[in-house]
C-alpha cells in the first residue's frame, strides 16, 4: 500500500481506537494517553520537524542559485504575494458569506454564558514585519522559525551569487546536506501510520465522539466553506490545464499527511518531493512551496472568520460592516504569521477575537473541537500553497503562441 492509504487507515483506526477508550474503557484513557498514544504522536512530528528546516533552508538555496536574476527572484515574490491576497481574501469572503447564510451560533442556548468584558487590540503589520529580519540566523534555523530561515536563504542564495566560484564548495555541501535530510526523510515515513495513530487516538480518547454532536451545525458549515474553497482550487488547475485528478493523485501522500496530522510543516519535505513528480520546475517549487508553508494560510482563514461570526451569533453581538472589517482584516494579518503546527489555530483565534472585541471566553467553546478541524483547515493551507506554486510555474512558462 503507497503512503496515502497508510496513513488514512490509520486515522480511521486510530479514530475507532480513540473512541473505543472514551465511551468503554474510560479509565485507561490517562494511563494510554500519557504513555502510549500522545508519546508516539509527538515523537514522529518531532522526528518530521527534524528534517524540516535542513530542507527548506537547502531546497531554497538550491531554488535560488539556480535563479541568476535578481529580478526574476522579485518577479515570483510580487506574483506569489498576488496570489496568496487573491486567494485568501477570496477564502475570506466564503467564510463570511457562509456563515452569515447558515447561521450556526444562531439558537444554541446551551453554550451561552455571562456577561464578558472584551478587550480591544490591533494586529501590529508593522511589528510583524521588522520581526521578518532575523538578528541571529543560526537562532532562526534552530527554532525553526520558517519566516525568518526563508529571509535567511534568500540572503545567503544573494550572496552566493554575488561570491560566484568561491562559493562552489558551499554550494555542494547545500546539495550533500538536502540529499542526508531526504535519505532521512524516507527512513522517517516507515513511522508515519504510527504517528498518525497516536495522534489522532489522543484527540479522540481524551475528546470523546459526543462533542463531535454538540457542535456538529458549526462544524458542518467550517467543512462544507473549505470543500467549496477546495473545489474552487480543482476549477482553477482545470481552467490552466493542469488536470485535478493528477494533482489529487500526485500530492495525494503529502495531503493525507497534512490532514492526519494537521500540521503545514510536517507535510512540508513530503509535499517538495511530490512537486518534482508533477514536474514543476525545480526552482519554482523549491521557492514557492516553502515560501506558501510560511504564509498561505486558506484554510485557517476560512475557519478563523467563521469562528468569529459563530461565537458574534452565539453572544448577540450585533454584526456590522465595523466587526465584519475588523474580522477580514485580522485573519489576514495573523494568518501570515501562524505557524504551520497543530493547535496553532487555537492562539490565532485568541489573537482575532481579542483584535475585534470578541469575548475570549469563546475559545473555550471552540477549543474542544478545534484539533478535529485542524485537519481541514491544514489540508486546505496545504492545497492553496501548491496551486499558488502551479499558478507561478504556468504563468512562468513559455506559452504557445500558435
Amino acid at each position: 500500500m503507497n503512503l496515502s492509504i497508510l496513513i488514512l487507515a490509520s486515522l480511521v483506526l486510530g479514530i475507532g481506537f480513540g473512541a473505543t477508550v472514551h465511551e468503554i474503557y474510560p479509565q485507561w484513557i490517562y494511563p494510554l494517553d500519557r504513555y502510549l498514544l500522545s508519546p508516539m504522536g509527538q515523537i514522529f512530528l518531532r522526528l518530521i520537524q527534524f528534517v524540516v528546516v535542513p530542507i527548506v533552508f537547502c531546497s531554497l538555496l538550491l531554488g535560488l542559485t539556480r535563479i541568476k536574476s535578481a529580478v526574476q527572484v522579485g518577479r515570483y515574490i510580487l506574483k506569489l504575494l498576488a496570489g496568496y491576497l487573491l486567494s485568501s481574501a477570496v477564502a475570506i469572503g466564503l467564510g463570511l458569506v457562509v456563515v452569515s447564510v447558515m447561521h450556526p451560533g444562531v439558537g444554541v442556548p446551551a453554550f451561552k454564558v455571562g456577561e464578558v468584558v472584551t478587550v480591544r487590540t490591533k494586529p501590529d503589520l508593522l511589528e510583524w514585519l521588522i520581526n521578518l529580519i532575523p538578528v541571529n540566523p543560526l537562532q532562526s534555523l534552530s527554532e525553526g522559525n520558517l519566516l525568518q530561515v526563508i529571509v535567511c536563504g534568500i540572503l545567503v542564495a544573494i550572496g552566493m551569487q554575488k561570491s560566484g566560484d568561491k562559493s562552489a564548495s558551499f554550494g555542494q555541501l547545500v546539495e550533500s546536506i538536502y540529499a542526508i535530510s531526504e535519505s532521512i526523510l524516507g527512513v522517517i515515513l516507515y513511522l508515519a501510520p504510527l504517528g498518525v495513530f497516536g495522534l489522532i487516538g489522543s484527540v479522540i480518547a481524551n475528546q470523546g465522539i459526543l462533542i463531535l454532536v454538540q457542535l456538529f451545525n458549526y462544524m458542518a458549515v467550517v467543512v462544507l466553506a473549505i470543500g467549496v474553497m477546495f473545489g474552487l482550487y480543482l476549477l482553477v488547475l482545470l481552467g490552466i490545464g493542469r488536470p485535478p485528478i493528477s494533482f489529487l493523485r500526485t500530492f495525494s501522500p503529502s495531503l493525507s499527511l497534512a490532514f492526519a496530522t494537521a500540521s503545514s510543516n510536517a507535510a512540508l519535505p513530503i509535499a517538495l518531493n511530490n512537486a518534482s513528480q508533477f514536474a514543476l520546475a525545480p526552482e519554482i517549487a523549491n521557492f514557492a512551496i516553502p515560501l506558501g508553508t510560511a504564509l498561505k494560510r486558506d484554510g485557517m482563514a476560512v475557519g478563523q472568520v467563521i469562528n468569529a461570526l459563530f461565537v458574534a451569533q452565539l453572544y448577540d453581538i450585533p454584526i456590522d460592516n465595523t466587526l465584519l472589517f475588523g474580522v477580514s482584516l485580522s485573519t489576514l494579518l495573523v494568518s501570515l504569521s501562524t505557524a504551520g503546527v497543530p493547535g496553532a489555530g487555537i492562539v490565532m483565534m485568541t489573537t482575532i477575537f481579542t483584535a475585534v472585541g470578541l469575548p475570549v471566553e469563546g475559545v473555550a467553546l471552540l477549543a474542544g473541537v478545534d484539533r478535529l478541524l485542524d485537519s481541514f483547515h491544514t489540508i486546505l493551507n496545504l492545497q492553496g500553497n501548491l496551486v499558488n506554486a502551479i499558478l507561478l510555474d504556468w504563468w512562468e512558462s513559455p506559452k504557445d503562441t500558435d
